[in-house]
């Protein structure tokens, strides 16, 4: 049982003769499971961690983007093996592909794009849109860590003695179906529905354990601790398929490092569809300026914080089937 910067270790292991991958083996540690099933994001950030040992020494070591499609579910019973090779190795950016495989079945296949995360010499623009620009995105939660409210998290969690989370209750009151936001059935003003409507959450969650310090393998796990999207719907709405879903397709981005154990994470979601209510996710990691129920607000806190990273997800509610 695990912390999590223990639970994401792989190891390199002998290639087969002739075979141009490097292969990357473990045992997915059940701490991070929910329920039976390994956390996708857990997974994928062993992947991820994979693709990062193989990037250790050459010049592109920071990942910039990871998409991965989750084939079959992972089981923490079984060792796993990951498969890394360099698809184009650029100037700039190296593409990899890293496929996770137990009892020689694939389970997760990712691309990943390697590179440095920091200003190129050969970026003569030098263009990034941060604070104080109007046009910036800032931190969007309501509140500061020390004005918190732990929320209880999921018994469902294997982990959920390992983190601690706080809603941002005035962000989810926007879901309300009464909240000006919400669109108006027949409306009567032609302007009253242009936009609008959709579902968010948000709140900070924390790594209990005092070792842990977020890096680039914490962002895939971080980036699927959000409240889902149709368990966010009113019941009337979401009728009988609130509580589970599984998430096929992910996409992350990494931005920057964090030296802290807390993070902030905002969610969104526009659409449900079908088959098996297939719906978007929209989330974005930040830093936190303290640990939760410590620190002290002052001028200009929210300035100061910078998103770790943005994903998007296509998820599927109840039991994803071949």
């Amino acid at each position: 049982m695990a912390p999590y910067n223990e639970a994401v270790a792989v190891h390199l292991a002998p290639s087969a003769p002739g075979d141009h991958r490097k292969v990357y083996e473990g045992q997915l540690d059940p701490t991070w499971n929910i329920l039976s099933v390994p956390c996708g994001g857990y997974a994928l950030a062993l992947v991820l961690q994979a693709c990062i040992q193989h990037q250790a020494s050459t010049s592109h070591i920071d990942p910039l983007h990871i998409s991965a499609h989750f084939l079959r579910p992972t089981n923490s019973k079984i060792p796993f093996k990951i498969y890394v090779h360099t698809l184009k190795a650029g100037k700039g950016f190296s593409n990899l592909v890293a496929e996770l495989y137990q009892e020689d079945v694939l389970r997760i296949t990712s691309h990943a794009i390697f590179g440095v995360n920091a200003l190129s010499p050969d970026d003569l623009l030098g263009l990034t849109l941060e604070p104080p620009s109007p046009y910036a995105r800032r931190h969007p939660l309501n509140f500061h860590p020390s004005d918190t409210r732990v929320t209880p998290t999921h018994s469902m969690w294997n982990f959920h003695n390992n983190i601690s989370w706080a809603y941002d209750d005035q962000l989810i009151s926007r879901n309300s179906p009464s909240h000006p936001s919400r669109s108006q059935p027949l409306s009567s003003s032609p302007d009253e529905n242009i936009g609008g409507a959709g579902l968010e959450w948000g709140g900070y969650l924390q790594f209990n354990t005092p070792t842990e310090r977020l890096s680039y393998a914490y962002l895939p796990f971080l980036v699927d601790m959000f409240q889902n999207t149709l368990n966010l719907l009113p019941k009337a709405e979401a009728k009988s398929a609130r509580g589970s879903s599984c998430s096929p397709i992910s996409l992350l981005n990494p931005e920057k490092h964090s030296a802290s154990g807390t993070s902030r994470c905002y969610s969104s979601g526009r659409f449900v569809n079908h088959p098996q209510g297939r719906h978007d996710v929209y989330v974005e990691v930040w830093t936190a300026p303290a640990e939760l129920g410590q620190g002290t607000v002052r001028k200009g806190w929210r300035e100061e914080q910078f998103c770790l990273a943005t994903a998007t997800q296509m998820a599927l509610t109840g039991a994803c089937s071949d």
